[in-house]
């Protein structure tokens, strides 16, 4: 799954809401202990009360463009990535995640397209979006692309095996 958001800010000032636990927690949570290591502890702000400390493995971290995190615990670790990219004044942050089962992917889709919402509002001053907004009514949505896109894996990978190529 791949989201993509643009900013009207140099990248430097997107980055830092990926990267400051005070910015972070102005749109999805905090974090405690340093990146540079390549493991901290993070708690999603926007679940609740009873949200629970999560490990996460820095992969990589290449400032202000590219940040990859393993969230959670093998084998259910959630493999996610944020690019950064500026031109013309303005940033694009792409998020992506990997999907362990596409066609029953359709949650996480609405949460992350909730979330990056939350995010451009943080960043432009203005009051965060509402779940009731997103979740139930984007799910039939995101379920048929989970299911469009599921169906197209499969049958390139059916051709590429009937092909005698890996797929």
């Amino acid at each position: 799954m791949v989201l993509d958001r643009i900013f009207k800010a140099p990248i430097e000032e997107v980055w830092t809401y990926f990267s400051r636990s005070p910015r972070l927690a102005e749109w999805i949570g905090e974090y405690t202990g340093t990146g540079s290591t390549g493991a901290v502890k993070f708690r999603m702000n926007a679940e609740g009360e009873g949200a629970e400390w999560q490990n996460v493995a820095v992969m990589l971290c290449d400032a202000p463009h590219r940040l990859h995190v393993d969230v959670g615990k093998a084998p259910d670790s959630l493999v996610m990535f944020v690019h950064l990219t500026e031109a013309s004044g303005h940033t694009t942050v792409t998020f992506g995640q990997r999907l362990r089962a596409v066609g029953s992917s359709a949650d996480y889709c609405i949460g992350w397209d909730y979330y990056l919402d939350r995010l451009v509002a943080a960043h432009n001053g203005k009051q965060l979006p509402d779940w009731e907004d997103y979740y139930p009514a984007m799910r039939d949505h995101y379920e048929t692309l989970c299911r469009e896109l599921d169906r197209d894996l499969r049958a390139e990978h059916a051709t590429a095996q009937r092909n005698g190529t890996t797929g």
